[in-house]
C-alpha cells in the first residue's frame, strides 16, 4: 500500500522504514499499514480508513481494542505503582494468579509469570526437565511454540529451519489432521487411533526414560487451526502417564476463551501437568505470559530453588490488565459468546461460503478461531500457496479483503479468522460479506472440477 496521505501518518511510515527492524520479515519488502487508533472490533489507518479486525492481531485481542475496563485498570495502576521487582508481592499479581487458577483444573494452583508465550514455554520445559531429571522433549510437526532459541527449535514448522542447530533435545511427531492425513485415515476415529499409535511407537523406539515432557498446542494455531479429534488429548494424557512424561498444554494462543471455553483442553476432559499462557490473558494490552504449575511439580521446588526468573515477572501494569480482562470476560460472558457465534454464526456462515467458492477446500475451527484452507483443486487438495510461502492469488485475496474493510490473519494458503470474543452478530455478517467478495480472487486461480 502507498505511504499515508496524512502528513503525520506519512512521517510515522518514514520513521518506521528508516529505523524499525521488523520480525519474521525481509526488511526491503515491508510496507506496513500505519494504525492510529482502534475501538472494539475496528481499527483505523492514518488516512481514516476503517477496518473490521478479524485478525486478532497475532491472535490476542480477545476483548477487542481499547476495552474501557482494561484501559481504566492500566491507568489506575500506573497512577499507583508502575513497577516493582518480582521478589515483592503486589496486589494485582496475587489477584491475577488467583483469577487464572480459579479457571484451571483442581491441583493447578500456582502461577509463574513471564513476559510472553515463548518464555512461558521455555520455563515450562525447564521445570519439566528439573522435575524429571530427563532431557528429551516431544513436540508436534505443524506446531509452533515461540521465537526464542529453544522454543523455535522445538517448533514443527518451517520457521525453525534457519534457526535449528539440532541440539535442543527435541523429537517431533505427527499429530492428527484428517484433511491432510499422513496416516492414510478415512475417518476421525482412524486418524486419532493411528496418531496415538505412532506417538507411542516413537516414544518406545526413542527410549521412554529419556523424555521429560510432551509439549502440545491444545488446538494447533498458526499451523492451521486444527482442533484435535475426540479422544486424542485423552490418549496423549494416558501415554504421558504410562511413561512418566510431563504433559505441557501450550495454551498461549487459544487460552482464555478463544475456542469457546476458558482453555482449549477443557473440551477434552484432560488435566495437564503444566499450562503455558499469554496473549488472551490480558488481550495483549501489556505483555504478559505464564506457566500454571501442578502441585506435584511445585513441590519439587518447595525446598529447592527454582533456577530461573525474569526482571519483569508479574509486572503490575500487565497483571492489572489481566485482572480487568478476566473480570470483563466473566461479567460480559465473552467466552459463552465465542462458543455461540462459532456454532451458530461463523461456522455455518463459512459453510455457506464454501458452497459458493470452490477455492475453499476445508473449514476448521470452533469458538472465535477458524481457518479456511484454500486450494486450487478440491480433489487433489493442492494448496493455493506453497508450504512456507505465499502466492499471487493469496496476495490478491488478502488485498481484496482489506479493500472491503476486513483484516484477516494469513499463513501460507490459509485465511484465519480470530474476531474478539465479544464480537457482535452484525460484525460477523459484515465479515462474511467482505470475505464473500474477497474470495473471488482465490476462485480465479482454481483449476479443479466444480461440483
Amino acid at each position: 500500500m502507498p505511504a499515508p496521505h496524512d502528513a503525520v501518518g506519512r512521517r510515522t511510515y518514514e520513521l518506521d522504514r528508516a529505523h524499525v527492524f521488523h520480525s519474521w520479515s525481509a526488511q526491503k519488502r515491508l510496507d506496513p499499514m500505519v494504525v492510529t487508533r482502534a475501538a472494539g472490533s475496528y481499527l483505523w489507518d492514518a488516512d481514516e480508513n476503517r477496518y473490521l479486525d478479524f485478525s486478532g492481531q497475532l491472535i490476542f485481542t480477545n476483548v477487542g481494542h481499547q476495552h474501557p475496563k482494561v484501559v481504566s485498570a492500566i491507568q489506575e495502576q500506573a497512577a499507583t505503582l508502575c513497577t516493582i521487582a518480582p521478589a515483592h508481592a503486589n496486589d494485582k499479581r496475587a489477584l491475577a494468579a488467583k483469577l487464572i487458577t480459579d479457571r484451571t483444573p483442581v491441583g493447578l494452583d500456582m502461577v509463574f509469570f513471564t513476559n510472553g508465550g515463548a518464555d512461558a514455554v521455555e520455563h515450562a520445559v525447564r521445570m519439566a526437565r528439573l522435575h524429571t531429571g530427563r532431557r528429551k522433549i516431544l513436540t508436534q510437526f505443524r506446531g509452533y511454540h515461540g521465537g526464542t532459541h529453544l522454543t523455535v527449535n522445538m517448533s514443527g514448522d518451517h520457521r525453525r529451519w534457519p534457526n535449528d542447530d539440532g541440539v535442543a533435545g527435541v523429537v517431533r511427531f505427527w499429530g492428527p489432521f484428517l484433511y491432510r492425513s499422513v496416516f492414510h485415515a478415512t475417518s476421525e476415529e482412524e486418524e486419532c487411533a493411528r496418531a496415538l499409535e505412532h506417538l507411542e511407537d516413537l516414544i518406545r523406539f526413542e527410549g521412554p526414560d529419556a523424555f521429560a515432557a510432551l509439549v502440545l498446542e491444545s488446538v494447533a494455531g498458526t499451523a492451521g487451526v486444527m482442533p484435535p479429534p475426540p479422544g486424542y488429548l485423552r490418549g496423549v494424557r494416558e501415554i504421558c502417564d504410562r511413561y512418566g512424561i510431563v504433559y505441557i498444554a501450550d495454551e498461549v494462543m487459544v487460552g482464555f476463551g478463544r475456542t469457546g471455553s476458558w482453555f482449549g483442553f477443557d473440551q477434552h476432559d484432560v488435566v495437564p501437568d503444566l499450562i503455558t499462557f499469554a496473549k488472551g490473558v490480558n488481550s495483549g494490552y501489556v505483555p504478559l505470559g505464564g506457566v500454571v504449575v501442578s502441585k506435584e511439580i511445585a513441590t519439587t521446588f518447595a525446598d529447592r530453588p527454582y533456577p530461573g526468573g525474569l526482571t519483569y515477572s508479574g509486572h503490575p501494569l500487565a497483571c492489572a490488565a489481566a485482572v480487568a480482562t478476566i473480570e470483563a470476560m466473566t461479567a460480559e460472558r465473552m467466552v459463552e459468546n465465542a462458543a455461540r457465534v462459532g456454532a451458530e454464526l461463523l461456522g455455518p456462515g463459512l459453510v455457506r461460503l464454501a458452497e459458493a467458492h470452490p477455492s475453499i477446500g476445508d473449514i476448521r475451527g470452533l469458538g472465535a478461531f477458524w481457518a479456511l484452507d484454500l486450494v486450487t483443486d478440491r480433489e487433489t487438495k493442492e494448496p493455493l500457496a506453497p508450504y512456507g510461502g505465499t502466492s499471487a492469488p493469496i496476495a490478491d485475496t488478502l488485498a481484496a479483503a482489506k479493500a472491503h474493510g476486513l483484516l484477516v490473519f494469513n499463513n501460507y494458503h490459509r485465511i484465519h479468522l480470530a474476531p474478539p470474543l465479544n464480537v457482535s452478530d452484525a460484525e460477523i455478517e459484515e465479515a462474511l460479506a467482505a470475505l464473500d467478495k474477497a474470495l473471488l480472487g482465490a476462485d480465479s486461480a482454481y483449476t479443479g472440477a466444480v461440483s
